[in-house]
């Protein structure tokens, strides 16, 4: 049986995975398969979101209700760095300056976000109309109304997931 050079497989396997709609990066391969169809939300089949387990309505007043309580949880960013640069290519973004994004958890720390979920952490660009810094805001709002007791924390966490733009006027807060 003959031997199939090196270079004529990689050149195969790469073109096999460019017709599946791939890409070969750093030698390994990457779906291209978010979209930035939904900004200013992530690709729900990509990060969809997803909730830290020790956050729920009866612990909110030990955890996310706690001043400082979200840097307990914080990743590093040396994670979130190195996450945001693949992210940024699973997105295709055309800007890959780092500098231009927000590795931002899509549910929010401060309402119980999981804090290192590749399925809650998303490149969120800083230029357009609907920036990171605007959904700090509302981010912000809706911890203030959990803590307070005039909005629950599933439904906090459900406005976000379902559009954080509109999440202050669905719950009657804006």
């Amino acid at each position: 049986m003959s031997r199939i050079s090196r270079s004529l497989v990689t050149s195969l396997s790469a073109l096999a995975l460019a017709a599946a709609g791939m890409t070969v990066a750093t030698g390994s391969a990457h779906a291209a398969t978010c979209s930035q169809a939904y900004l200013p939300l992530p690709d729900p089949s990509c990060q969809p979101g997803a909730l830290n387990p020790d956050v729920t309505q009866s612990t909110i007043d030990s955890t996310i209700c706690v001043s400082g309580w979200t840097a307990t949880v914080r990743p590093s960013s040396s994670y979130t760095t190195a996450l945001k640069k693949k992210q940024i290519v699973a997105y295709g973004y055309t800007d890959t300056s780092t500098s231009d994004y927000e590795e931002d958890h899509f549910v929010p720390l401060e309402l119980g976000g999981a804090p290192k979920s590749e399925l809650n952490l998303w490149p969120e660009p800083q230029y357009g109309t609907k920036t990171a810094a605007n959904k700090d805001t509302v981010e912000n709002k809706l911890k203030k109304a959990v803590c307070a007791g005039t909005v629950s924390l599933s439904d906090a966490q459900d406005a976000i997931i379902s559009d954080w733009t509109t999440a202050l006027s669905d719950l009657g807060l804006s």
